[in-house]
């Protein structure tokens, strides 16, 4: 499996991006799955059904399983975030790509996106100076607020940034992690 990180602040343009760029790999035959950072406490369950009911009433894990997908819930008894690896380790290897949204301080390979178009957004460091893993920087600005030998990618076009990927593939090729180092 090849892994690649996307890192932003927030409002950037990473989950837009992303959005864009899985249906041009899945054109291209690959399968794709993505790892999401979520802050704070998020749910993909609704109040009332069935696997929220089994949440609520102790389950450590529920997966909820029918012909066309899956979903495992897991309640962690004590306060635990999970690292980039640790996730990684929980996916089907029989993946092609992992895209993985967030994580900005993993040491995964990553595009940085820089996106200047709001005055907020300008005010804050761009990583790609300071961060040996960020490999490449997608953004819709002119200039960058540094200057890098780092390839930028042209943001707004996605199939010229799955050109990039698939070209640099190799890079991307993913070693899975021993547990101990996922902590």
């Amino acid at each position: 499996m090849k892994v690649v990180g996307f890192a932003g602040y927030s409002g950037s343009g990473k989950t837009t991006l992303l959005e864009r760029l899985i249906p041009d790999l899945r054109l291209r035959g690959l399968r794709v799955s993505v790892v999401k950072h979520a802050h704070h406490k998020f749910d993909i369950d609704h109040v009332g059904k069935d696997s929220w009911r089994h949440r609520e009433a102790g389950a450590y894990e529920v997966v909820v399983a029918s012909d066309r997908r899956m979903a495992l819930m897991r309640e962690f008894e004590q306060q635990h975030q999970p690292g980039v690896h640790e996730l990684l380790a929980e996916l089907d290897p029989r993946v092609d790509w992992v895209l993985v949204e967030g994580f900005k301080d993993c040491d995964l390979p990553k595009i940085e996106i820089w996106r200047a178009a709001t005055p907020e957004y300008r005010e804050r460091l761009a990583l790609y100076p300071h961060d040996p893993h960020i490999v490449a920087v997608a953004t819709d600005a002119p200039q960058l607020p540094a200057a890098t030998a780092l390839p930028v990618l042209h943001l707004g076009d996605p199939p010229a940034v799955v050109q990039w990927l698939l070209e640099q593939g190799a890079r991307f090729d993913y070693l899975p992690q021993p547990l101990e180092a996922c902590e």
